[in-house]
């Protein structure tokens, strides 16, 4: 019940738990999720992960993964605010005002 509960509960894994307390039987653990555990446990005891490396990065990997891609936008989202401002010193055009009032159109229509 212990293992249940510390599986269940999220603090090791179903495998993890098996090698911790030296169960030698492949599904054992998942056999006892079954039939003790509150959480519906599938029947089958391979996990079905997809193959991308973004699934087999450490969670250091994935932050830095992300942090570069969250720079990657900001920088975006820099130059897109550039070429908005240049757009308007060249033309005149209240580009901004424009797409806000058009947003918050879209925002009531679709809050109704």
């Amino acid at each position: 019940m212990q293992v249940v509960d510390q599986v269940e509960k999220g603090d090791m894994t179903y495998k993890q738990a098996q090698s911790h307390y030296g169960i030698q039987g492949r599904s054992t653990v998942l056999v006892w999720l079954r039939k003790h555990g509150k959480m519906a446990w599938p029947k089958s005891d391979k996990q079905i992960m997809p193959n991308t490396p973004k699934s087999k990065q450490s969670p250091a990997q994935k932050i830095k993964r992300l942090e570069r891609e969250l720079e990657g936008e900001r920088l975006r989202n820099l130059l897109l605010n550039e070429a908005v401002d240049i757009m308007e010193l060249q033309y005149g055009a209240g580009i901004r005002k424009i797409l806000l009032a058009k947003g918050l159109e879209n925002f009531k229509q679709i809050s109704k």
